[in-house]
């Protein structure tokens, strides 16, 4: 933990004894809740945050990883409480001037079903990696959309691909998920052009110019290993230099490629094995979002729904 995180975690602590007067197990819960979410942010040591440069990204891509370990909406709900009151405290004592939890509002006890993106907008965010400000980093950067969109897996498993988990003449690659579990997941002929073309052009160029001599697949402009925060930097530029409107996050690629894979006549159990759900209740929200496609396609092109063609009385 950094200094000053250190600091400000323990004079937060001791306000919540000494001011609030909280019971022990009230405090030893907010205690546990702000480690955690520092250990988030120094997850990799190459790319640690302090405390107070966490912004409104930071948070979102904290509470996408809380979802993803599929926390009870309860267990969110208490830490990010704890952790607003610790932001807050940090504002009150003008350390911070704006509390990046404050607009935080947490998924309704429903699931809502998960938002992917269209086959135009897929296209524009290709497009959009193409034209990236530098060839090698748009290279990359095409590679990356290209592996997520193709294989569905998430963002802290695409930056730990090394280069033995990937074959490209049989076009699979051995994912580690969870829990260290492994899974193959095939991928095209799209995804593999790109990451031939991003080897050759940008990553083995970018290695070289900066010394470096590691396995990872994907690497950040210095050549060092990518992490997961750098990844979801990098598809959130892609999506700022797209055409498409806000509120749209990495995640949704992997939404993308399971609701297309149920949509073009994949079985639950094969789109639960590609995606590394130990659930099968998990993957099962895609198939609200296939019926809900379905339902749209019926409303719109089947004849009898349509007002030209039906019968007047």
């Amino acid at each position: 933990m950094l200094m000053d995180d250190q600091k400000h975690f323990k004079r937060f602590l001791q306000y919540l004894k000494s001011e609030r007067q909280y019971s022990e197990d009230t405090i030893t819960a907010y205690k546990i809740s702000i480690s955690e979410f520092i250990g988030f942010l120094n997850a990799v040591p190459e790319d640690v945050k302090s405390l107070i440069d966490v912004d409104a990204f930071d948070v979102e891509s904290y509470l996408t990883q809380l979802y993803e370990h599929q926390y009870s909406r309860n267990s969110i709900a208490q830490k990010v409480s704890a952790l607003k009151s610790f932001y807050n405290f940090l504002v009150k004592n003008e350390v911070l001037k704006v509390n990046p939890f404050e607009y935080v509002h947490l998924k309704s006890h429903h699931r809502h079903l998960p938002r992917f993106f269209y086959q135009n907008e897929m296209r524009e965010l290709f497009a959009a990696a193409r034209k990236g400000p530098d060839d090698k980093l748009a290279l990359r950067n095409t590679a990356v959309l290209e592996l997520l969109y193709a294989t569905g897996i998430r963002v802290s498993e695409c930056s730990g691909i090394q280069l033995l988990d990937i074959d490209l003449d049989n076009r699979i690659l051995l994912v580690t998920g969870k829990g260290n579990k492994q899974r193959y997941a095939p991928f095209g002929n799209h995804a593999r052009e790109a990451i031939l073309a991003y080897e050759q052009g940008a990553r083995t160029p970018l290695m070289k110019k900066y010394g470096q001599n590691h396995s990872f697949l994907f690497v950040n402009h210095y050549g060092k290993p990518i992490t997961p925060r750098g990844i979801e930097y990098i598809m959130n530029e892609i999506i700022n230099q797209s055409s498409l409107t806000t509120g749209i996050h990495p995640h949704m690629l992997r939404h993308t490629f399971a609701t297309e894979m149920l949509n073009n006549g994949a079985d639950m159990r094969s789109v639960q094995e590609l995606l590394g759900h130990s659930s099968l209740s998990t993957t099962q929200i895609y198939t609200h979002v296939t019926k809900s496609h379905l339902m749209k396609d019926y409303q719109k092109y089947f004849p009898r729904n349509n007002a030209s063609l039906k019968s007047k009385d």
